[in-house]
């Protein structure tokens, strides 16, 4: 007994569901363009901030990156990665990987995409790259649109170190990119959560704030010090490991451990997430 099975002609799965097809669904929708609007607004807050409570000071003779803020453009910028990386930039990334495909479902769209036929796996990937792109995309704005502000407002110069030295302005934007970098590569685990909660439940917002209430349970674990060293295995405990490249001599240490563990976390939500949806009913 032999099966025969038809295919439209000129059909090709790799083809449906295009990126830029997703890419220019995403960017149309009000909770992307309000979403970059916060981030570029936070540069500006942070401006009319010091201009109303004056020049920062260190505390108990101490000196923060907080207090260079207005040392530089580039020190203001590094201001605003280190004030937004514990939970701001979390917010976008757990927004655009844990609507996508909920939304989907929500809108009683996901099972016509489907049907298209668009394969399961094409559909995700689709969205997954999206997501991460427009993550990427939002952790970008924000130093880019604080570099001009911090530029404007206090002048081009070097990035002062509150520990002492400086780097000059070539260097620390070489630094700032891989700041970026390290903290895109640490919500990632964010992103899997947000993506597996996304093809688990039809609620958008069930998958956005799942994903930011487990970042901030990690958080709160990682403050319990009676833990130890199993704290090492919290991708929390080393989201700030990126002040390392600040410095005059760059220490990879803490930036390679912590990018470790959050892949293999990433890698592994992921995974559940494309198993998952592989074998379920889609019905809406």
């Amino acid at each position: 007994m032999t099966t025969l099975t038809e295919t439209a002609s000129g059909y090709q799965p790799r083809r449906t569901l295009p990126l830029r097809v997703e890419l220019v669904r995403q960017l149309k929708r009000r909770r992307t363009m309000v979403m970059f609007g916060i981030l570029a607004a936070l540069p500006f807050v942070l401006l009319i901030a010091f201009a109303i409570g004056g020049e920062p000071g260190g505390r108990n003779n101490t000196v923060s990156l907080m207090d260079t803020a207005t040392a530089s453009g580039a020190n203001f910028a590094a201001v605003n990665l280190f004030v937004s990386a514990g939970f701001l930039l979390v917010i976008p990334v757990a927004l655009f990987c844990g609507d996508t495909v909920a939304s989907e479902a929500g809108w009683s769209s996901l099972r016509y995409l489907l049907a298209a036929p668009v394969p399961r796996a094409r559909l995700l990937w689709s969205k997954l790259v999206v997501g991460l792109g427009l993550s990427l995309a939002a952790m970008i704005l924000l130093p880019v649109v604080a570099l001009a502000v911090g530029t404007a407002a206090y002048g081009w110069g070097s990035l002062e170190i509150p520990t002492g030295g400086a780097l000059s302005p070539g260097t620390a934007a070489g630094r700032l990119v891989i700041v970026v970098a390290f903290i895109f590569v640490s919500q990632l685990v964010t992103a899997g959560l947000a993506f597996w909660l996304s093809t688990r439940t039809d609620a958008p917002l069930g998958a956005v704030g799942g994903a930011v209430g487990l970042t901030i349970v990690g958080n709160v674990l990682d403050a319990v010090t009676a833990l130890g060293d199993w704290r090492d295995f919290l991708p929390a405990h080393w989201q700030f490991a990126w002040a390392d490249a600040v410095q005059p001599s760059m220490e990879w240490s803490g930036m390679i451990q912590g990018a470790a563990v959050s892949v293999t976390y990433a890698l592994v939500l992921f995974a559940l997430a494309f198993r998952g949806f592989a074998r379920k009913d889609v019905v809406s």
